[in-house]
């Protein structure tokens, strides 16, 4: 690829497994941060680039350290791989059934809804009726979000509560921490003032607005995030609901003085078809294994991740052979 001269092409040396030379950088991206000058636009200049120091192992023991972390990194990225999946699949099941209205369009020609058993079909009516927002199953309802989920927005503490040493409640400020499904605890705070609960749905509330994850324990909300849940308590359900808004949440934007946000009255009047508390409840009983599988995947990434973070300077450092490394991988 082409690069710009905001970056540094590495090209290795027969003497140097490219693996090796990642691993490095990545060990040691704080120090060479050390070199950095300008307040705006931190720049490293290219001598100083050149100067860094690095300890060059035999080349077979490069290979080996590189082996040991790529193959942690394989298995997170398989992980992450099946959850993207999964996450496809529940969103696509979500669509069919509360947006597209496909069961309810095929009772309507006379056949059976495809890929559910009969009581679930049961649960779908068999025609259409209009409403201000257009053709929507018989027996729904329009409504609003405000009205069908509990909403809390965020609000921050006093920043003298803020720390990154594990003290009090997981803090986010906004979606920085964000990740597939489930933020990276990072911040903690002493004093929370709004908490979400474990299993609830965080909503990105100022640029870029309409980011969505779920909360992985209870944590404290900072006034860049709002938390959701259906008034059923159905985890999945809010979750793909929230996932489904985010084009409307887009149009919030251009909303604030300087950047974009939405407001807990904006939020709350956004308008939603509600479906019948019993197929709320079919939704959540189908999806809950597979989001159940997202979950596990997710725990199983940040222990690799963990595991990763703490062999990586180890192994460069002499602390640990690669051979103890290979059997904890």
């Amino acid at each position: 690829m082409a690069t710009s001269q905001d970056f540094v092409n590495w090209v290795c040396s027969e003497d140097l497994d490219y693996r090796y030379l990642k691993a490095v950088l990545m060990a040691e991206h704080e120090t060479y941060a050390w070199f950095a000058h300008g307040t705006t636009h931190q720049t490293i200049y290219f001598p100083e680039v050149k100067a860094f120091h690095i300890c060059l192992p035999p080349r077979g023991v490069q290979e080996r350290i590189g082996d040991t972390l790529e193959s942690l990194e394989q298995r997170i990225e398989l992980n992450r791989r099946m959850s993207r999946t999964l996450e496809a699949i529940a969103r696509a099941i979500f669509k069919s059934w509360f947006v597209d209205f496909d069961p309810v369009h095929a009772k309507l020609e006379g056949r059976e809804p495809v890929g559910m058993d009969p009581a679930t079909a049961a649960l779908f009516p068999d025609s259409f009726q209009d409403s201000p927002l257009g053709k929507i199953p018989k027996g729904w309802e329009v409504s609003t979000v405000g009205k069908e989920f509990r909403l809390t927005m965020g609000q921050s503490p006093p920043g003298s509560t803020y720390n990154e040493k594990g003290e009090g409640m997981p803090f986010f400020q906004g979606r920085r921490d964000f990740g597939l499904r489930f933020p990276t605890q990072r911040v903690y705070c002493t004093a929370p003032k709004r908490v979400a609960e474990e299993g609830d749905t965080l909503v990105s509330v100022r640029a870029p607005v309409g980011d969505v994850n779920m909360a992985p324990v209870q944590l404290c909300l900072g006034r860049g995030l709002a938390g959701v849940r259906h008034h059923s308590g159905s985890r999945s359900y809010t979750y793909y609901s929230m996932l489904s808004l985010r084009e409307r949440f887009r149009e919030y934007e251009s909303e604030g003085t300087v950047f974009g946000a939405i407001n807990k009255k904006q939020f709350s009047n956004l308008h939603w078809i509600a479906p019948s508390d019993g197929l709320v409840e079919a939704f959540e009983d189908r999806l809950f294994a597979v989001d159940e599988a997202v979950r596990s995947s997710d725990r199983e990434s940040v222990r690799l991740s963990s595991i990763r973070d703490v062999l990586l300077p180890s192994l460069l450092s002499g602390n640990i052979s690669v051979a103890v490394s290979e059997e904890l991988v």
